[in-house]
C-alpha cells in the first residue's frame, strides 16, 4: 500500500480525530458540551508532539479552517479508498468522509468557486466507486485553497462548460474576489447570471470576481461573516428573511445578534416600496459587519424613489439588465481599495532616471554601488531601497509635514479604513504620536486624567505640556505583578470630586490604553458616554498601540475608538436619546441645579446631553500588529470641533515632533498596509483569533502541558464586578458568546494574547523567555512578569508556528517534569521572595501639588528642577529604605521606568514610599529607565518633606 500519510504528515487515526466533528460543529447535529468538556483542544498537533489533540466538539473553529481542513481530510482518506485494496469497506467504514461531505455542502454555499453541486457530484462519485475521479475533482479544491496552479483542463467529461470556464481561471495571477448576490433564485437562474459575469470578463480587467448566491438575509449576514473573500454584495429585493440551511446554534446565535444589533432609518411611506424597510435592515447589518463591503441594490420598478431613499447605504442602484454598469463598477470599487498612492509613486520614482544634486548621498545608490567596502549593504537590502530613497524636495512625492498630493490622498485612504474623519502618518512611532496629541490638545495648567500605567510617553507628553497630571488607577493584579485597567466608577468618582471642588472645568482630557499590554480592552463607547455625562466638553486620547488590528473583526471593531466615537455619534441624534437624557437628568439634577448624590451618578449607566461634543483621538502603532515597517504608526481623529479647535493646533504640534526627513520606505508601508487590511484584514485578523484560540487550548487539554503551565483567562484578569457574560474565554465557546461579552462586559480580555502562568516550571519569567524561548529554541516574545509569559499572535501567525510553539512546551515541560524529579531532596529550594503588591500612586509632594484634595500635580516644574545639577541627589535603595524607615519621605526627580512594559513606577515630583522600594527591589526586568543600580534613585534635595 503507498505511503499516503506525509500529505497531511500525521496518522489517519489522528487526522480522523483532529476533524471527527466537523459538520456537528457546523450543522449543530450534536448538543454542545457543557463548560467542563469545553476545555479541549481545537488543534491536532503535527508530527514530532508528545500526543495528538482532537478538535474539541464544543468549540466551532472558524469556516476558513474548517472547510479547509474537510476538504483536506476527503483528499487524505480518498486517497486511501484509491490505494487501498478495500476501498469499499474503508468507504463504509469512514463516517468522516459522509460527515465532511455533509459539512462541506454547508459550507459551500458561501463561497464562490465549486458550490454545494459540485460537493454533492464528489458524493455521487465516491458511491459509485469511482474514486480516482473523486479524488481529482477534491484534488483541484485543495489546490485552490493552498493556492496552486490548477491544469486549465479539467479531464471530467460531466463538468459544464460554465465550471470548465471557472476552474481554467484558477491559474489567472490576477487578484481574485468574490460578490454576494442576496435573491431567491432558481438553479437555472443562478446559472445564468454567473454565466453572464465569466462573459463580461476581459483580459484587461485588472481583477477577477466570481459570484456567491444566498436566498435570504440570514444566508446573507453568514456569508459576510464566513467568507472573506467577499468585497461586495448586491442585494436584489426578492431573498427571503429566514435560511433552510442546518446552522451551528453558534452560528445563528451571531446572525440574530447582529440583524438585532442594526435599526433601519424611516422608509418611504408608499405602500408600494414597503419592502425598503427590509432591504434597509439587511444593508445595515452588512455594512456593519464588514464596512469595507461594496453595497448595491438592483431593482425594477420605482428605483427613482428607491435611489433618493437608499443613497447613504447603497452605492448605486441599477435595473437587472444593467449587468455591464454593475460589473464596471465593482471592478472600479476594488480598484479603489487597491490604490496605493503614495507606494505606487515610491516607485515610479525609483524607475525614474535622475540626477541628484542634493543631500542623501546613498540616494540612487550613488555612495553604495560603487563603493569598494559596502557593495553588500545593497546585496542585503536590494537596490530598490536604495533607488527609492529621496527626500520631499526632489518632487513628485508630497511633503509629510503639509502633504498636497498622494501622501495627503494615502492619508485619506486610511482614514476611511479606520472609519476616522482624519488620520495622520507618523513615522517615528507612537510614543512621537501620543505627544503630538497631548500638545495639541492640552496647555498648561489644564488637568489631564491619565491612566497610572499607562505608556511613558504619555507622562512625557503632560510633562513637555505643562499640564496637571491626575493619575487613575487601574486594578492591579497582584498574583501575576501586572495591572489590569482602570474602572469605570473610578474614572466617574474623579470627575465627581473635581466638580464638588469646583474644578471641572480645569479637566480637559482622559488619556487611557485600549487594549493594555496584557490584552484588556475597555468599552470606550461606555467610557466616553458617562463621562460625557459628567463633562460633556471632555476630550478622549485612546493609546491604541496594540489594538490596531481590532478595526478589521465585526466583534473588536466595537471596541475600537473611532467605531466607538461613530455609534455615539449616531445615537445622540436620535430621539429615543434625547428622551432618555431628559429622564435620568429629571432625576439626577434638581429643578433648581443641585446634583444628587454622587452614589446616585455613580450607581446609574449616565447618559450624556445629546449636544455634548464627541473628540475623540486613537494613536496607534500599525507596525506592532498589522503589516508596517517599524516605528510606522497613525493618529486617527473622530473630533466635532476640529476645524473650530484642534486643527491649527494640531499641525503645529505635528511640526514640532514630525522630523523634515522622514523615511518614506516607513510611509509607504503604511499606505500598502492600508491596501492590505482593507482587501484581506478580516480574513487575517479572523485566523490570527483562531489561531490563539487553538493555542489556549492545546494547552489546556494536553496532559502534561497543563500540568505545567496554565493559561489565564478572563477571570483571571478581570474582577467579576467589570464582566457580565461569566464565560473565561468567550471565544473558546464560539463567536456569538464572543459577541455577548464584547457587547456587555466592562472589560474583556484580547483574544489573540495568551498569558501563560508559569509558576511550576521553577524559574522566573524573565529566565524563561530569554534562556529557553529564545536562546534554546529560537521563539520571541514581547513581555514576561515574575511568573508570567505572554504569547501575542498576529495577522503573520501560522498553523505551523502554532504547532512547533506548542511541540517546544511540550518539551519544555518534559525537562521541567524531569529536572524536578531528579532533584536531591536532601537540598532545600531557594525561600522565594514573596511579590509585594503592586503600587498605587503615592501623591505628588507638598511643593508640586496643586491643593491637598484633588491628585493633580505641576510635574513639569518637578522635572526641570530634577535637571539642575545642585538640586538632585542619588542615593542607594539600601539606604533610602532606611530613610523611609526613619521618617522621611523622598521625593523623586526623574521618571523611573522598567521596560518593558513602559510605565512609569515613579514619576518627577512624586513621594518615594516603602512600598515603591518594595516593589522595586524584587523587579525581574532587566532593563530599568531612570534607575543607575550603580548610584541609585535620583532624589530632590530640600524638598520640605
Amino acid at each position: 500500500m503507498t505511503r499516503i500519510e506525509s500529505d497531511y504528515d500525521m496518522s489517519a487515526d489522528a487526522f480522523r480525530r483532529g476533524l471527527g466533528t466537523l459538520d456537528m460543529a457546523m450543522t449543530g447535529s450534536i448538543p454542545l458540551p457543557s463548560a467542563s468538556e469545553s476545555q479541549g483542544a481545537s488543534l491536532a498537533v503535527t508530527a514530532g508532539a508528545s500526543a495528538s489533540l482532537e478538535r474539541d466538539p464544543g468549540m466551532p473553529s472558524t469556516t476558513w479552517r474548517m472547510r479547509s481542513d474537510a476538504w483536506e481530510y476527503l483528499r487524505f482518506a480518498v486517497k486511501r479508498l484509491v490505494y487501498g485494496n478495500d476501498g469499499a469497506d474503508l468507504l463504509a467504514s469512514d463516517g468522516e468522509i459522509q460527515r465532511s461531505l455533509r459539512t462541506l455542502e454547508t459550507v459551500e454555499m458561501y463561497w464562490a468557486g465549486f458550490g454545494q453541486r459540485y460537493v454533492r457530484a464528489i458524493g455521487e462519485l465516491l458511491e459509485a466507486g469511482d474514486f480516482r475521479t473523486a479524488l481529482d475533482r477534491i484534488g483541484r479544491v485543495v489546490n485552490r485553497l493552498r493556492g496552486d496552479t490548477v491544469p486549465e483542463e479539467p479531464r471530467d467529461e460531466f463538468i459544464d462548460e460554465q465550471e470548465r470556464a471557472e476552474l481554467s481561471t484558477d491559474a489567472d495571477p490576477r487578484p481574485r474576489f468574490e460578490v454576494l448576490i442576496v435573491d431567491e433564485t432558481t438553479p437555472s437562474e443562478r446559472d445564468a447570471t454567473r454565466s453572464e459575469g465569466l462573459r463580461l470578463r476581459a483580459g484587461a480587467d485588472a481583477f477577477i470576481y466570481e459570484f456567491v448566491i444566498v436566498p435570504s438575509a440570514d444566508d446573507a449576514v453568514a456569508a459576510v461573516l464566513t467568507n472573506p473573500n467577499i468585497l461586495a454584495c448586491v442585494v436584489r429585493p426578492g431573498f427571503s428573511e429566514r435560511t433552510k440551511q442546518r446552522l451551528s446554534r453558534d452560528l445563528r446565535e451571531t446572525i440574530d445578534l447582529a440583524r438585532a444589533e442594526v435599526t433601519p432609518g424611516q422608509a418611504p411611506s408608499r405602500s408600494s416600496l414597503a419592502s425598503v424597510q427590509r432591504v434597509l435592515g439587511l444593508a445595515d447589518t452588512l455594512a456593519a459587519i464588514r464596512p469595507e463591503l461594496d453595497l448595491y441594490l438592483m431593482a425594477g420598478a420605482h428605483i427613482e424613489d428607491l435611489a433618493g431613499a437608499l443613497t447613504r447605504r447603497f452605492r448605486r442602484v441599477f435595473r437587472r439588465e444593467d449587468q455591464l454598469e454593475l460589473h464596471l463598477s465593482l471592478l472600479r470599487r476594488v480598484s479603489h481599495l487597491y490604490d496605493t498612492p503614495f507606494f505606487s509613486a515610491i516607485q515610479d520614482h525609483a524607475r525614474r532616471p535622475v540626477g541628484v544634486f542634493h543631500a542623501l548621498p546613498v540616494a540612487r545608490g550613488g555612495s553604495v554601488v560603487s563603493s569598494k567596502w559596502i557593495k553588500d549593504l545593497a546585496d542585503f537590502y536590494g537596490l530598490n531601497l536604495l533607488l527609492a530613497e529621496t527626500s520631499a524636495t526632489s518632487g513628485g512625492l508630497d511633503s509629510l509635514l503639509a502633504p498636497v498630493h498622494t501622501l495627503k490622498k494615502a492619508q485619506e485612504l486610511a482614514a476611511r479604513a479606520y472609519g476616522a474623519k482624519h488620520t495622520f502618518f507618523v513615522t517615528n512611532g507612537t510614543s512621537t504620536a501620543n505627544k503630538i496629541v497631548h500638545q495639541a490638545l492640552v496647555s498648561p495648567n489644564d488637568v489631564v486624567m491619565v491612566d497610572r500605567n499607562c505608556h511613558k510617553s504619555h507622562h512625557h507628553a503632560v510633562m513637555l505640556t505643562g499640564a496637571r497630571p491626575a493619575y487613575l488607577e487601574a486594578y492591579p493584579l497582584n498574583d501575576f505583578a501586572f495591572y489590569g485597567a482602570v474602572p469605570l466608577n473610578r474614572i466617574k468618582q474623579m470627575l465627581l470630586e473635581y466638580r464638588a471642588a469646583g474644578r471641572l472645568d480645569e479637566v480637559r482630557m482622559i488619556t487611557l490604553t485600549n487594549c493594555t499590554f496584557d490584552g484588556i480592552v475597555y468599552d470606550p463607547e461606555r467610557v466616553m458616554a458617562e463621562c460625557l455625562a459628567i463633562k460633556p466638553d471632555l476630550v478622549f486620547l485612546w493609546d491604541e498601540a496594540w489594538f490596531a488590528f481590532a478595526a478589521f473583526h465585526p466583534v473588536t471593531r466595537r471596541r475600537t475608538a473611532m467605531a466607538a466615537a461613530k455609534r455615539l455619534e449616531q445615537r445622540f441624534g436620535t430621539a429615543a436619546h434625547a428622551a432618555a437624557y431628559r429622564e435620568q437628568r429629571d432625576r439626577l439634577v434638581s429643578a433648581g441645579g443641585e446634583f444628587a448624590p454622587d452614589t446616585a451618578w455613580l450607581d446609574e449607566r449616565l447618559i450624556p446631553a445629546p449636544d455634548a461634543r464627541i473628540r475623540v483621538y486613537a494613536t496607534q502603532s500599525t507596525h506592532k500588529t498589522l503589516t508596517a515597517l517599524r516605528q510606522g504608526s497613525m493618529i486617527h481623529v473622530y473630533d466635532q470641533d476640529w476645524v473650530r479647535e484642534a486643527e491649527e493646533a494640531f499641525h503645529e504640534a505635528y511640526m514640532t515632533h514630525t522630523s523634515t526627513s522622514p523615511n518614506y520606505q516607513i510611509l509607504s508601508s503604511l499606505d500598502i498596509g492600508r491596501r492590505q487590511v482593507e482587501l484581506e484584514g478580516f480574513e487575517l485578523v479572523q485566523r490570527q483569533l483562531d489561531l490563539a484560540t487553538s493555542l489556549s487550548q492545546a494547552i489546556a487539554r494536553h496532559p502534561l502541558l497543563r500540568r505545567t503551565f496554565r493559561v489565564l483567562t478572563a477571570h483571571d484578569l478581570i474582577p467579576s464586578d467589570n464582566r457580565e457574560i461569566g464565560r473565561p474565554m468567550p471565544l473558546r465557546d464560539g463567536l456569538s458568546t464572543m459577541w455577548k461579552a464584547w457587547a456587555t462586559d466592562e472589560f474583556v480580555v484580547d483574544p489573540s494574547r495568551i498569558t501563560i502562568e508559569i509558576s511550576r516550571t521553577g524559574v522566573d519569567g524573565d529566565t524563561f523567555k530569554h534562556e529557553h524561548l529564545m536562546d534554546r529554541y529560537g521563539i520571541q516574545v514581547n513581555k514576561t512578569s515574575r511568573n508570567t509569559v505572554l504569547f501575542m499572535t498576529n495577522i503573520g501567525t501560522s498553523r505551523s508556528a502554532i504547532a512547533y510553539l506548542i511541540e517546544v512546551l511540550v518539551k519544555l515541560a518534559e525537562r521541567f517534569e524531569e529536572e524536578q524529579a531528579q532533584r536531591d531532596p536532601e537540598i532545600p529550594l531557594p525561600a522565594e521572595v514573596p511579590m509585594p503588591p503592586l503600587p498605587d500612586f503615592s501623591a505628588f509632594s507638598s511643593g508640586y501639588a496643586t491643593d491637598t484634595v484633588l491628585p493633580d500635580g505641576d510635574m513639569r516644574a518637578a522635572f526641570f528642577r530634577g535637571q539642575q545639577r545642585g538640586a538632585v541627589e542619588h542615593v542607594r535603595h539600601e539606604e533610602l529604605r532606611e530613610r523611609v524607615a526613619n521618617g522621611t519621605i523622598p521625593v523623586s526627580a526623574g521618571f523611573v521606568t522598567p521596560y518593558p512594559p513602559g510605565f512609569p513606577i515613579l514619576v518627577p515630583g512624586q513621594l518615594i514610599t516603602a512600598e515603591v522600594l518594595d516593589f522595586m527591589a524584587v523587579l525581574d526586568t532587566r532593563e530599568i529607565h531612570g534607575y543607575d543600580s550603580r548610584r541609585g534613585y535620583r532624589i530632590l534635595r530640600d524638598t520640605g518633606e
